[in-house]
């Protein structure tokens, strides 16, 4: 037998160069790819199927709706207001995230009428004038000019001596920037002020009062994630804070950008309970618009217990506003582990009302409802007795009964539970 021959390669591959064959080969794949990802999303869902979800998701839309409207715990604006503020306990999401999946849910709150008329009857008549930052640098900068003339002032946060004309003109020029900003680059001049000393105559030079909404939101990103804790206060309660108020008053809404300066705010949570929180509650004047918006950022964002725990018992330990129910309650509705001490200033703080001839608002006694439904457990039987007292004097026709009812099925931490002892037969 003779030997066999090989076969030779066709001629027109030999002709067709080798790239061209290899992108040919990787083209093919490629469809062969996308043709069975088609095949197989096709084969997901099929029509009865997708049917079939549609149905059993209207039934479920159709049962949370009656839940809401067959709510025992208060009336319809309220109501409105759990459903408004609804949001997860979870990380803070990306800015895209954030403006994809709140869009402008912050603006559509529903605030009723008699509920408003309620709270104004616990504000402050004669509250205290509110300082900004244009103030607080004068009042420094007059107190020093009786003293020695020194570089820095006591405390090494605002400088007393004259700034170089360079340095004027060059934020006189970042102030005319953010007096216009939209969108893009931030100047960098800008984003050094933090890591000066004299951040604070700085910061008043660019004139916050006429930044935009939007250069209020990138300045609050640069100092919340460059200052310390303390000076992110300052900032916090001496620009944010009266802008967002003023906004608020302004427009009967916050914008965007200012709400999400807010939330930007809580990655110093500590300087944003002491820097907004707290002063917004001892002003006295805070309306239930501001709130509520105020509110939805704590419900929407994660908070550490221990700054939330020592804002309870700032709340609860200071003279009674309105909207100071609506922050108790929020926060009881976290669900923390809460401190003994914490427990009890919330008891000691419904209890003061126990003789006041005063009509409370249902946000009260919906705080109160909160706050029993969470920490029955944690307090003690002589706190139970008193809180059962307290609401022969202060009762509300939807709410007092629940509260009652959590009450007398409470176990308090001071019963011991005696499990009974099994006698083992021989």
């Amino acid at each position: 037998m003779g030997k066999a021959k090989k076969q030779k390669p066709s001629v027109k591959l030999n002709k067709v160069p080798f790239e061209v064959q290899l992108s040919d080969a990787v083209v093919q794949k490629n469809r062969n790819k996308v043709r069975l990802r088609q095949d197989e999303e096709e084969k997901f869902v099929d029509d009865k199927l997708s049917s079939k979800i549609l149905l059993e998701a209207r039934k479920q839309q159709l049962e949370l709706e009656d839940e809401v409207s067959e709510d025992p715990s208060g009336s319809g604006p309220s109501t409105k207001l759990d459903v408004d503020m609804g949001g997860s306990d979870g990380e803070s999401e990306s800015d895209d995230d954030v403006e994809s999946k709140d869009g402008d849910a912050h603006h559509d709150f529903t605030i009723d009428e008699e509920d408003e008329t309620a709270l104004e009857k616990f504000m402050n008549k004669n509250p205290a004038p509110r300082l900004t930052l244009a103030d607080i640098i004068k009042e420094k900068i007059t107190e020093k000019q009786t003293e020695i003339q020194t570089q820095f002032s006591d405390n090494g946060s605002v400088a007393v001596g004259d700034i170089d004309p360079r340095v004027l003109k060059m934020y006189q020029g970042v102030r005319d920037v953010l007096s216009k900003y939209r969108s893009g680059k931030i100047p960098k001049a800008f984003k050094i002020v933090p890591r000066l000393r004299n951040w604070e105559q700085i910061l008043y030079i660019t004139d916050p009062e006429k930044w935009t909404a939007a250069a209020m939101y990138m300045a609050t990103r640069i100092f919340a994630s460059n200052l310390k804790e303390k000076m992110a206060q300052r900032f916090f309660n001496l620009v944010l804070y009266p802008r967002i108020r003023d906004d608020i008053a302004e427009y009967k809404r916050l914008n965007f950008h200012l709400y999400q300066a807010l939330r930007k705010a809580l990655f110093k949570p500590g300087a944003f309970m002491k820097g907004i929180l707290l002063p917004l509650c001892e002003s006295g004047t805070c309306t239930l618009r501001e709130a509520i918006i105020v509110g939805s950022v704590i419900t929407k964002n994660s908070i550490p217990m221990l700054h939330s725990a020592a804002a309870i018992l700032k709340i609860a330990e200071m003279e009674y506003n309105g909207a100071n129910s609506i922050f108790l309650r929020l926060l009881f509705d976290k669900k923390y582990a809460l401190p003994y001490r914490v427990v009890d200033a919330a008891v000691f703080h419904f209890l003061r009302f126990e003789r006041d001839q005063r009509e409370m608002p249902v946000l009260w006694h919906q705080a109160l409802l909160t706050f029993v439904q969470r920490y029955k457990s944690d307090i003690s039987s002589e706190q139970k007795e008193s809180l059962l007292r307290l609401l022969r004097y202060q009762s509300h026709p939807k709410v007092t009964g629940d509260i009652r009812r959590e009450l007398q099925n409470a176990q308090p931490r001071d019963l011991e539970v005696v499990e009974p002892v099994t006698m083992a037969v021989e």
